[in-house]
């Protein structure tokens, strides 16, 4: 693969509308980045912490602010909101659809903005913050399940990545508004940062009233004759083309398939081999956030400057500046190199900045030179995350079901992400803080972090599959027929389901027969030849397959 990823030749039609769709529809990502960006410049702001509080005078700087309690009730609630949201985009997502499903998950959104605009105390404030952490939950799950849904398999990757992409600039956006309004002394200090988001979700209810539903969705729910309109808008292809149809074909023989092996219930998603993928896809969300980014972009305002750094909030854009930049490479490597090889070094990278940082600060806790390299391996430990596991972590997810349960497991591993999410930052003011009932860690918390990102290398040598370039039905015969993650490298496939749903029936039942099974029968019938008369005496060779 060269420097730029290109269409492979044998693929039919345009794959620019699917691209274009699936990059606007990336645009939640601003949504869900810019709020959950926005609340850490808001808990250091003079004129916030000064309204806000009931009382507590923080010793740092013997002023009036929120407690540590309060902070991280603040923080978290978002968290709480989005993980119940995120258990709730399944059925939202299966019965309105995935296009109607992120109107409806931005309106719940905006109620949560609304609510936190107007708050001058911190109940209304919290309770803004549920509602919105609600509607982020909500869309988190549905953007990756339509994007994966919609996009070619040659570029899905890069396309679901854009995921990531768009939360990264949401987190800078979010630290230049909190940066400019953090000296005003009304309550526009926080208001603005607020309100702005608006704007997001203004523009993404637009655009999902345009865009089509996917072409999965309409096979899942028996819409044959639309899901071929919806994939000839993203394909640019006629109804009746061949590619076009074979694509449905495969994709409909697929579901078929699995709906024989069983109902779509969330029992189902819990047993055999739709289980081990649920697995996977919960753990590498958690431990997505266990990596410890969301330590930097919740709390590293108010840690920085409780480090003694000087204008924490210029450190703060830094570090967004990196994180947005630090993506864009990523979502090559995610289809240049693939998804395994991509989150083993990352782990590796962001291990090695955690450990890095950790033992500056514990050896010299009061040196400048300690600040130094806090702040420089925070920028490398936020380039190897973005790169790697910040956009791959969506991109695994969101292929490696299959479409009868792919909502209801996205939606899990989504909410498991936003459990972690939701426990690191109920924990940190905790872990980090000194005081009474502290566990006052300050730097040495990285040496947590970078705990849990020694964790991630052999979570992917073990279980991580190899996806790159194969349609999300192939993705099922790859867990159909390759038993270890570590060696679906070399994975080739070389079944279609519309071939698996002829021949199910010479093997004794789709039921019961195993993939491996059903490809033994198919290679049989491709290696024999019919011999059929020519009409002149000879002979001539066709092959069933």
């Amino acid at each position: 693969m060269g420097l730029i990823i290109k269409k492979p030749k044998d693929v039919a039609g345009s794959a620019a509308p699917a691209i274009l769709v699936g990059l606007f529809v990336a645009f939640g990502g601003i949504l869900f980045g810019y709020d959950t960006g926005t609340i850490g410049g808001i808990l250091a702001m003079p004129y916030w912490r000064d309204l806000f509080s009931t009382g507590y005078i923080n010793l740092e700087d013997n002023k009036r602010d929120v407690s540590p309690s309060q902070s991280s009730q603040i923080v978290s609630l978002l968290s709480a909101g989005t993980f119940f949201g995120a258990l709730f985009a399944a059925p939202m997502a299966d019965i309105l659809g995935r296009r109607l499903g992120m109107v409806a998950s931005t309106g719940v959104f905006t109620v949560g903005v609304i609510m936190q605009t107007v708050a001058t105390a911190i109940p209304l404030f919290v309770a803004g913050r549920f509602f919105a952490g609600l509607g982020v939950g909500l869309i988190s799950a549905i953007i990756p399940l339509y994007q994966s849904e919609t996009a070619p398999k040659w570029i899905r990757g890069a396309v679901v990545g854009c995921y990531q992409l768009a939360i990264t600039i949401g987190l800078f956006i979010a630290a230049i508004v909190d940066n400019a309004t953090k000296d005003r002394n009304d309550t526009g200090s926080y208001r603005i940062p607020i309100a702005v988001q608006f704007a997001w979700a203004i523009i993404m209810v637009i655009g999902m009233l345009i865009l089509p539903e996917t072409p999965r969705y309409f096979i899942k729910v028996g819409k044959n004759a639309q899901a071929a309109k919806a994939l000839s808008r993203l394909r640019r292809l006629d109804v009746d083309h061949p590619a076009l149809v074979e694509e449905l074909a495969e994709v409909q023989a697929n579901h078929e398939y699995e709906m024989s092996l069983g109902k779509s219930t969330y029992a189902e998603c819990f047993k055999g081999s739709i289980g081990k993928r649920l697995a996977t896809g919960c753990l590498l969300q958690g431990l997505q956030q266990l990596t410890g980014v969301n330590f930097i972009f919740y709390y590293g305002t108010s840690f920085f400057s409780n480090s003694g750094i000087q204008n924490s909030f210029i450190i703060t854009i830094i570090t967004n500046v990196v994180n947005v930049f630090s993506t864009i490479p990523g979502l090559y490597l995610v289809e240049a190199w693939g998804r395994r090889p991509l989150l083993f070094l990352g782990a590796v990278g962001m291990f090695v900045c955690q450990f890095i940082i950790a033992s500056v600060n514990t050896a010299l806790p009061e040196a400048e030179a300690a600040n130094k390299v806090l702040i420089a391996f925070v920028c490398f430990y936020i380039y190897f995350f973005a790169s790697s596991w910040g956009p791959v972590a969506w991109v695994v997810t969101g292929e490696i079901f299959p479409l009868k349960s792919r909502a209801k497991c996205l939606s899990m591993t989504t909410a498991s992400n936003w459990l972690l999410n939701w426990a690191i930052a109920y924990a940190t003011p905790y872990m980090v803080n000194g005081g009474a009932g502290n566990a006052n860690l300050q730097g040495k918390v990285f040496f947590v972090w970078g705990t849990f990102c020694l964790i991630c290398v052999f979570f992917t040598w073990a279980l991580i599959y190899e996806t790159k370039g194969l349609s999300l039905e192939q993705v099922d015969e790859l867990y159909g027929k390759c038993s270890k993650a570590w060696k679906s490298r070399g994975f080739r496939p070389t079944l279609s389901f519309a071939e698996v749903q002829e021949a199910r029936g010479s093997v004794g039942g789709a039921r019961h027969a195993s993939l491996a099974d059903i490809e033994a029968d198919v290679g049989r019938k491709r290696s024999v030849a019919q011999v059929e008369p020519d009409g002149k005496g000879g002979e001539k060779a066709a092959y069933s397959y």
